[in-house]
């Protein structure tokens, strides 16, 4: 998701879900224009001049100026509304101190910056906080210099509900001995103690319950990487829509140096690009398990981050972006398109988009959309395979795309 500056004064600069659509405003503006038209014609043309017309001409202008104004007021609140944005008095009592402290704009020390222009730093959060505001002031409740509660559950819960980035907070984050680390690579398949890993507000607290159950998508018994499926994923295929990871390495003909995987469950496709020096920044949540406290145990890069928002990195910086089920969007194409433009962006000019075993419906409709949204981009198919899964209304789609140079 986006994020907002925050300004204080009269009130916070915010947003909400927009409730009206910008043809409305079209139409009102519309609807002024022809209104004051109407009466500038009806007062203009009046050919007497006697006091009392004179006076009756000054009174329509006088409605002119009225309603000019009352549809400007109107414009701006729907505006407003349309954009998603209204302002906010933090002086309300069910706003956390510390969340007033840290959206108020702190003037620079040394006065106007001269490069930037700047005059003071103003933060900023997520747009959609302002529908979790009690979550989010019970997130900034907490003794300022001391140790953090552990919630990180409930920083979560913001982020999922689209508050993200959260605010930073003043207290020590509480740490967890971090015992028995092996060192790279050896820690790619080792099994490290389960007391390194954070299982506050999880139902497993422990690596056997989490590979006794289905996750997600892409994750069924995936902190089993010593005996399980794991240990072969990428290296041997099960079907025709399990591309070996080597064959996509040689399609990028030795430039894939760095890469980017959303939604990477345990890390291991970090792991076996680790294995072959390839650098890879792994995107997760920890949505029912300790995700990027295993990938980080694995020596590898976890990024804790959600699909809505802008990926935090430049554009055209990857060689290499490997995405999966953590593309699903509900069904709402136009979600799919931003959050594929986005992977487009920081994905290099040349450089390959593997689509691995993404869950489609079985309708011909959304399937014939996904590839007209994929053919808008220009982008090569290297590779492209589809098949039905044991579900019939369900298919799975493979493909290694290649990123065209566009000048």
């Amino acid at each position: 998701m986006g994020s907002v500056n925050l300004n204080i004064g009269d009130g916070t600069a915010r947003f909400k879900k927009p409730s009206l659509c910008s043809s409305s405003v079209n139409l009102l503006m519309i609807f002024s224009i022809v209104t004051t038209n109407v009466f500038a014609l009806y007062a203009f043309t009046y050919h007497s001049t006697s006091p009392r017309h004179i006076s009756i001409i000054s009174e329509k202008i006088s409605l002119i100026l009225k309603e000019i104004e009352s549809s400007q007021k109107k414009l701006t609140q729907m505006e407003k509304h349309v954009l998603g944005y209204e302002s906010i008095n933090l002086s309300n009592s069910n706003v956390a101190n510390e969340l007033k402290e840290f959206l108020i704009p702190h003037r620079l020390p040394l006065g106007k910056d001269s490069k930037t222009g700047i005059t003071e730093m103003v933060a900023s959060i997520g747009h959609s906080c302002v529908k979790s505001m009690d979550l989010l002031s019970k997130f900034m409740a907490y003794e300022v210099n001391g140790v953090c509660p552990d919630d990180w559950i409930l920083a979560q819960k913001l982020i999922i509900s689209g508050c993200e980035p959260l605010p930073r907070r003043r207290c020590f984050a509480r740490t967890i001995p971090k015992v028995g680390l092996q060192r790279f690579p050896d820690s790619l398949w080792s099994v490290i103690s389960e007391k390194i890993y954070s299982w506050s507000g999880l139902g497993c607290k422990n690596l056997a319950c989490l590979n006794a159950k289905k996750l997600n998508k892409d994750c069924s018994g995936c902190f089993d990487i010593t005996k399980g499926y794991e240990t072969i994923r990428y290296l041997r295929a099960r079907s025709k829509n399990d591309f070996l990871i080597d064959d996509v390495l040689d399609l990028g003909h030795g430039g894939i140096r760095i890469g980017f995987d959303i939604g990477g469950g345990s890390g291991t496709f970090a792991a076996r690009m680790a294995e072959r020096n390839v650098t890879i920044v792994t995107a997760t949540l920890n949505l029912d398990a300790p995700f990027n406290d295993f990938i980080a145990a694995r020596g590898v890069f976890p990024l804790h981050v959600s699909m809505d928002q802008r990926f935090p990195f430049s554009d055209n910086v990857f060689d290499l972006v490997h995405a999966a089920n953590a593309m699903d969007v509900g069904g709402r194409s136009e979600k799919l398109e931003f959050l594929l433009f986005d992977i487009d962006r920081v994905l290099k000019g040349g450089g390959l988009f593997w689509m691995d075993n993404f869950v489609c419906e079985n309708d011909d409709k959304k399937q014939g959309g996904l590839a007209l949204l994929v053919e808008k981009f220009g982008y090569k198919k290297l590779k492209w395979e589809k098949s039905s899964g044991s579900d019939k209304s369900q298919v799975y789609l493979s493909a290694v795309l290649q990123k065209p140079i566009r000048l």
